[in-house]
């Protein structure tokens, strides 16, 4: 019976001293967390001060070693505005500050979504919009010099009387049976006038090639790629394209090549006078005699005043001061979303607040001028006759154009799609308007 109990004395004294180590490695873990989480506490609520040298200290991103990705993903040759760069800068510190967190680093709600936002701050900065290439062109003396050793050619004799002015925005191959009836038109009607279609894709050797028919003929037409800073140099467009090479406007859905082919013709026409007509405008009659001419495209029957004005025909002296205000106009009231915004609307804006103002000379001609059928009718001149009914109205109606027009305006955003039928008003026009084969 002794022996028994000695042996459960022995078993109870050996489990209390298994229970005390147990408990004893229990407290050890216990004071190694506790010891873990205070040395983070103190870490994040008294940081050491930095060794900093004697001397004013500047916080620019270039003058900091060891900046953090915010600072690097910003293009060195790009200069931000001072409110964007405070912005960057303080994303920067905070993100830098909770790298510091061992606890707070792998919460994805706290740091992911801070640098997914910044991030897509930068790509939105640094976003290029599709036709902002157009904009690329060679130096600005280059193309001046181009334009003017064309226009002026090698002796007295070649000298432009009419100086005309197209754009093209499109691909070579584009540049089709509608373009060249208009390029035809205006050499039938002014062949001792110059012609400079500009476009990046037609000064080419392809694109000279379109125009070879002509140079044969010994008409004088070429194509120069355009030079944005030099037509806009001065003018509050400059700022404007600035931006737009940034990324800081939105072209909105309407094409932008459009867009900047509306302020294209203005530059143009600023910089060196002339003759601008749209690729769908069909000459019918010399603009001998014109001098500071837009079209109305729509007049109020009640009043007999125009009600909208259309920027496809122009007719301009160098450096007129209306030009000057349709460029103001288009960089201070761009809307990328609405059609016409930017070009018919916007001389018909500026036009109406000028009006009568000394200064501005110029004159508005009606519709019967450049636009005899409205876009919405155009369909009408690409039928041929139905009926005996319907040939005499195609009969009276090209007799009308031919007499009182001096341009057909083919809409071509109507029109592009429509077949030019036998017998067709299109037709007699085209026909009559051939220059070459």
């Amino acid at each position: 019976m002794e022996n028994i109990t000695s042996f459960l004395s022995q078993l109870l004294l050996h489990c209390q001293r298994s229970k005390r180590s147990f408990y004893a490695l229990i407290s050890l873990l216990l004071l190694c967390l506790l010891a873990y989480n205070s040395a983070a506490i103190f870490c994040i609520h008294v940081p050491f001060p930095a060794r900093i040298p004697p001397g004013p200290a500047t916080f620019l991103p270039e003058n900091v070693t060891g900046e953090s990705r915010m600072y690097s993903s910003v293009p060195s040759s790009r200069k931000l505005p001072s409110a964007v760069l405070h912005s960057v800068k303080d994303e920067s510190s905070s993100v830098k500050f909770n790298t510091r967190l061992p606890l707070l680093r792998k919460n994805p709600n706290l740091v992911v979504s801070t640098n997914r936002t910044s991030m897509h701050r930068q790509k939105r900065r640094k976003r290029r919009w599709p036709g902002v290439k157009i904009l690329g062109s060679e130096d600005g003396k280059l193309f001046q010099g181009r334009v003017m050793r064309f226009f002026k050619g090698n002796s007295s004799d070649s000298c432009c009387k009419f100086r005309f002015f197209m754009t093209w925005i499109s691909s070579v191959e584009s540049f089709g049976e509608r373009e060249l009836c208009s390029v035809e038109s205006l050499f039938k009607t002014h062949p001792n006038g110059c012609l400079i279609i500009v476009s990046s894709s037609l000064d080419s050797r392809n694109g000279m090639q379109i125009f070879r028919p002509f140079l044969d003929k010994g008409f004088k037409v070429t194509a120069i790629s355009p030079d944005f800073n030099y037509l806009f140099k001065g003018t509050a467009a400059q700022a404007w394209l600035n931006q737009l090479k940034r990324g800081n406007v939105d072209p909105g859905e309407v094409s932008l090549g459009q867009n900047l082919s509306n302020l294209l013709r203005m530059g143009l026409l600023y910089r060196f006078g002339g003759i601008y007509i749209d690729t769908d405008v069909v000459v019918l009659k010399s603009f001998d005699g014109l001098k500071n001419v837009i079209g109305a495209q729509t007049i109020d029957r009640a009043t007999g005043n125009w009600s909208r004005l259309n920027n496809a025909v122009m007719i301009f002296d160098e450096g007129h001061p209306l030009l000057h205000k349709f460029i103001e106009e288009f960089a201070l009231t761009f809307d990328g979303n609405k059609w016409g915004h930017n070009g018919p609307y916007l001389v018909s804006r500026v036009v109406s607040r000028l009006s009568g103002r000394p200064g501005y000379n110029f004159t508005v001609l009606p519709p019967m001028a450049f636009y005899p059928v409205d876009w919405s009718k155009i369909g009408s001149l690409f039928q041929g006759p139905r009926s005996l009914n319907h040939s005499k109205w195609l009969v009276t109606k090209l007799r009308q154009i031919q007499s009182q027009s001096l341009a057909l305006h083919l809409w071509n955003k109507q029109s592009r799609r429509l077949k030019v039928e036998k017998g067709s008003i299109i037709q007699h026009i085209m026909f009559s308007s051939r220059v070459i084969g």
